[in-house]
């Protein structure tokens, strides 16, 4: 036992800091994120296959083409301005989301925190899998068309068909070279990613164009199918759900701008988020109607539209389009998912995970452990769980911001918060004061929640009150959190200048300063 604990445990860990070399905050020499990286990546990353169907679930639930595309602007205007606002933080200090909890959670508290992030981060990994599989499948038509044709070997128990495990498994053995290259070196692949995927969005937009036009199909002449109060209630609903997928990326927003050249380079995606995701959703509506005049049915899905191209010249298009947005996909598997669960299980197992091990971690237990084939066929109580999950973190990226803005003012000590006995320890780990106004931030919604996951039925108001989680749950934990703060306030954890540190070592730029300096009374 003894050899094999030699063997796994990291050369870079660090005992007296309980961290290694992915932990600590990022060395000059790896901060390589310029803006255009931050912006491309953005660009890539929602100029995707479910870019395409953003606007499917909000035009189901009665709101027009018009009204989907302000409500899918209007979420993501939020989300990228929550992103910038968060990643702050990293592109700072250029620590992770993990490190940074411990600054308002206590250093106990944010192992909670991480692993509710990290299990959400993990799932996500599986369903984003799914989706790079079809891509795979799209690629295999359009090189091979007898492989419609491959014959089933699995029971109908399995919810997954040979032919589609072939793809899968195609997909999950060209992640894992990602894996195993740092993220501050795959810059190359948003890159590519931002060139591609616009390229074929908007050449599956021209072709439907030129087939069918858009003045003709119902999507465009169908008006708001609801009205008055549930108009607008359906509208918050739909709002809330779309800000719901962007949550995640609110709270691990450190994990990537910690990588940026300076303090400002991540702020292009305050304005590549909503454009991008506004230009696809408007794609996507284009793509849709088009369909239902040429195959009889609204195909949401860019794949299943791309799998008509059945001519010898059709094939090569659907190709290029299936790659781009196989690109697409395993760059979002590594930026939003395989990431962040490592940053979060290198937090939690330093010793013996850094961010490579973490990602081939998540995605063994994100691809193979949760099935996601299971999950999407049968388990939608569980899909829509793991969807509401901003109920939770929607009050955690609340703290964040109130902590860092309005309690402690933009000054931390970072050496401090790699230290178990520093001073964000708090009394045994545990942040009274965030877990308190963590309480106040999720518990009003629960009950508006359980109707999602389950067939009990709840008050009207409980449900309204749902449908607006996002802003109650961020303003009042973030609020509430400030309130307890400035009443109940930790002294000891106030210092009177910000302190960097990276590799373990005070940043040369910061003057020395001792404890009875850096705090303040």
């Amino acid at each position: 036992m003894r050899r094999i604990n030699k063997f796994i445990v990291l050369d870079s860990a660090s005992q007296e800091r309980y961290s290694n070399d992915d932990l600590d905050p990022v060395p000059p020499e790896q901060r390589t994120w310029h803006a255009r990286h931050y912006a491309l990546f953005w660009i890539s990353d929602n100029l995707s296959v479910s870019g395409f169907r953003q606007a499917a679930s909000v035009m189901a639930v009665g709101l027009s083409w018009r009204l989907s595309l302000l409500c899918i602007a209007l979420a993501n205007i939020i989300i990228g301005s929550f992103i910038v606002i968060n990643g702050a933080v990293g592109a700072k200090y250029h620590i992770p989301f993990s490190i940074q909890s411990r600054a308002s959670f206590g250093y106990y508290l944010s192992y909670l925190m991480i692993a509710m992030r990290m299990i959400v981060a993990i799932f996500w990994y599986g369903i984003q899998a799914y989706t790079g599989a079809e891509c795979i499948q799209s690629i295999l038509f359009a090189i091979w068309p007898s492989f419609h044709n491959v014959p089933n070997h699995l029971p109908d128990s399995a919810n997954i068909t040979t032919q589609f495990m072939t793809a899968y498994v195609i997909y999950f053995l060209l992640c894992l070279p990602l894996h195993y290259v740092g993220v501050h070196k795959v810059k190359w692949l948003f890159l590519a990613k931002a060139i591609a995927t616009p390229v074929a969005s908007l050449a599956i937009m021209g072709w439907i164009v030129h087939k069918a036009g858009v003045g003709q199909d119902s999507l465009f002449n169908q008006g708001n199918t609801v009205h008055g109060p549930a108009l607008g209630w359906a509208f918050m609903g739909s709002l809330y759900s779309n800000i719901g997928s962007g949550v995640t990326l609110m709270v691990n927003a450190p994990d990537y701008s910690r990588y940026s050249t300076t303090k400002y380079s991540h702020l292009t995606t305050a304005v590549a988020v909503p454009f991008t995701a506004t230009v696809i959703t408007f794609i996507g509506v284009v793509a849709a109607s088009g369909s239902n005049v040429l195959f009889g049915e609204i195909l949401w899905d860019p794949l299943l539209i791309i799998n008509h191209w059945t001519s010898r010249g059709g094939r090569a298009g659907a190709f290029f389009c299936a790659f781009s947005f196989l690109l697409s996909q395993l760059g979002l598997n590594i930026a939003a998912n395989s990431l962040a669960a490592a940053n979060d299980m290198n937090c939690l197992f330093p010793k013996y995970i850094n961010i490579r091990r973490g990602q081939f971690i998540a995605a063994f237990l994100g691809a193979w452990a949760l099935t996601p084939w299971n999950i999407l066929t049968s388990a939608p109580a569980f899909l829509n769980f793991m969807s509401g999950y901003s109920v939770w973190l929607g009050p955690i990226a609340g703290i964040l911001i109130s902590d860092y803005y309005f309690v402690h003012k933009r000054k931390y000590d970072v050496p401090e918060l790699y230290d178990f006995h520093g001073i964000y320890r708090y009394k045994y780990g545990v942040n009274w004061r965030a877990f308190l106004a963590f309480t106040i931030g999720w518990v009003p919604l629960l009950p508006g929640f359980i109707p999602t996951v389950s067939s009990i039925t709840v008050t009207e108001g409980m449900v309204h009150l749902y449908n607006l989680g996002f802003f109650y749950g961020v303003g009042a934990a973030g609020l509430s959190y400030y309130l307890i703060s400035y009443f109940f306030p930790a002294h000891e954890t106030y210092v009177a200048r910000p302190v960097y540190m990276y590799a373990g070592i005070l940043s040369e730029d910061v003057e020395s300063s001792s404890a009875s300096e850096k705090r303040s009374a």
